[in-house]
């Protein structure tokens, strides 16, 4: 702060956060970042982070484990993929292998901007919800801010996998979909089926946090109760955990 911005504070206003604090405030004291954000809805250090986490994950898979062995990996949990892929004569089978590997490579290298996407369509959901159903009124560009920071716990959980690769996780129990055991359906087996294992999959330990986080900074942002913004938000979660496990349903 600068002799000038120093003078013109009023007293007993104190300074917003900078961008690095309101990172750390989000692990420790969650209440100070989202409160921030109504002074200002800048998310970019939040996005960089997801950048450069989610090329280090990429990266990790691509180097220690190799996509052609993710695409063979998700076949042999989907049923209807080892169907399809029996009916194939060998080179086909490997050329199919090598174009899904391929495919998924580039999506995984993708994914901070397909997570940017994401996140803009969620900001208007959220805004929708919370504006027009429960009469707040905060800025689309404010539940975008909430969006990342809430989002922050699962750049640990992609660190963790990352870490995990490079220890020697095995090759061919590595799920992209679900890289580290921190839920139920890390721990099961193959032959359940794949809609249990995508519902218990679901209650992730970084999932709930960040479900918790966005419960707490719609509430600060809006201005509403509690109460209010976790009905609103463990309800979209259900209706994400049942079109998940549906569609698991039907590919399995």
């Amino acid at each position: 702060m600068t002799a000038m911005e120093a003078a013109m504070q009023q007293p007993g206003e104190s300074a917003g956060l900078s961008q690095v604090e309101r990172v750390v405030d989000t692990f420790v004291a969650p209440t100070k970042t989202f409160t921030d954000i109504r002074r200002n809805a800048s998310w970019w250090l939040p996005f960089l982070l997801l950048i450069l986490v989610s090329l280090a994950f990429a990266a990790s898979i691509d180097h220690k484990i190799g996509f052609d062995q993710v695409a063979q990996s998700n076949i042999n949990r989907n049923a209807s993929a080892q169907q399809r892929m029996s009916s194939l004569t060998d080179a086909q089978r490997e050329q199919s292998l090598h174009t899904i590997g391929s495919i998924t490579r580039v999506i995984t290298y993708l994914s901070p901007g397909i997570g940017l996407i994401f996140a803009l369509i969620c900001a208007g959901i959220l805004m929708m919800t919370f504006n027009f159903g429960l009469g707040a009124k905060a800025s689309y560009t404010q539940y975008l801010a909430v969006w990342f920071y809430a989002g922050l716990p699962f750049l640990i959980k992609l660190l963790l996998a990352a870490i995990a690769i490079f220890a020697g996780v095995s090759a061919e129990q590595f799920d992209l979909n679900n890289p580290v055991g921190t839920n139920v359906g890390w721990y099961l087996t193959s032959d359940t089926p794949l809609w249990l294992r995508t519902l218990f999959s679901s209650a992730d330990i970084f999932t709930l946090w960040t479900v918790l986080l966005l419960i707490l900074g719609c509430s600060i942002v809006a201005k509403v109760k509690r109460s209010s913004a976790a009905i609103a938000i463990i309800g979209w979660w259900v209706l994400i955990i049942l079109g998940g496990t549906i569609t698991a349903a039907i590919q399995g």
